[in-house]
């Protein structure tokens, strides 16, 4: 019966001892989800902004040489601006969420 007692008094009694701090630990950790949704927005425009660059660039390129070719290259350019809208809506998520 002691040995019961001592495990229950060791293992049980910190978590109720700090229950409290706990608590507020909840309440400080909640800053994280802002610094987590600027984070997936801001690397999501720099990625975005770099692939633009270089198929703009790059489909530039190409229509200087071939006049045709321009609808073909725009799809590409929306397909990296769509980098950011998904960075966003990850954002958007974990500020929800």
């Amino acid at each position: 019966m002691k040995k019961l007692f001592v495990f229950v008094s060791v293992f049980f009694a910190p978590a109720a001892l700090f229950a409290q701090a706990a608590e507020g630990a909840a309440e400080a950790g909640s800053g994280v989800k802002y610094v987590a949704a600027a984070v997936a927005v801001g690397l999501a425009c720099i990625a975005g902004g770099i692939a633009v660059g270089q198929i703009g660039a790059a489909a530039m390129g190409a229509m200087s040489e071939n006049a045709e070719i321009s609808g073909k290259a725009m799809p590409f350019v929306g397909l990296a601006e769509g980098i950011c809208l998904w960075g966003f809506l990850v954002a958007l998520l974990i500020l929800i969420l």
